[in-house]
């Protein structure tokens, strides 16, 4: 398939699929015309490079991880380093303490959403009435919030 179809069916631009071959994270054929022409397991490939950079590994990292893993699955292939293993697990150490982050800063963000929901209802004694009938807790609303939370700062 050519480089046009790749990008639609993985949802990632032709620029970013041109970068991943030059860090050497995706192989393609070339026509007589000079058009890239990929494989159909390029596609899982493709989707696979997206999952591990969502997760925060960079193209180095990525290049030395896609030998040891099957196109097909994502699974492991036979030729893990150990060194690799190591700098894996590092990777999902840092994973789950950003994890614990994000859930702390949720906590914090939610005890204030609560504590001015709070205030709100003992300043305007009908939105006690309306939290009573709704489902729930009274939650910020205005301009840019959306589900209740507004927008972090610099965000908008």
């Amino acid at each position: 398939m050519r480089i046009g179809e790749l990008a639609r069916r993985t949802g990632v631009g032709e620029r970013s699929l041109r970068y991943y071959e030059k860090q050497g994270l995706l192989a393609s054929e070339r026509t007589p015309g000079g058009h890239r022409e990929y494989a159909e397991a390029a596609v899982a490939r493709v989707i696979r490079i997206q999952e591990l950079f969502a997760a925060g590994l960079c193209s180095r990292k990525i290049a030395q991880l896609l030998p040891c893993m099957r196109d097909a699955d994502g699974g492991p292939s036979e030729i893990a380093t150990p060194r690799l293993v190591r700098d894996l697990t590092a990777e999902r150490e840092r994973i789950d303490r950003t994890i614990r982050d994000l859930l702390r800063s949720r906590e914090v963000l939610d005890e204030v959403i609560f504590a001015a929901s709070g205030a709100e209802e003992a300043a305007d004694p009908g939105a006690q009435e309306a939290a009573d009938s709704g489902p729930g807790v009274a939650v910020a609303a205005g301009p840019g919030v959306e589900n209740g939370v507004p927008p972090r700062a610099g965000l908008r």
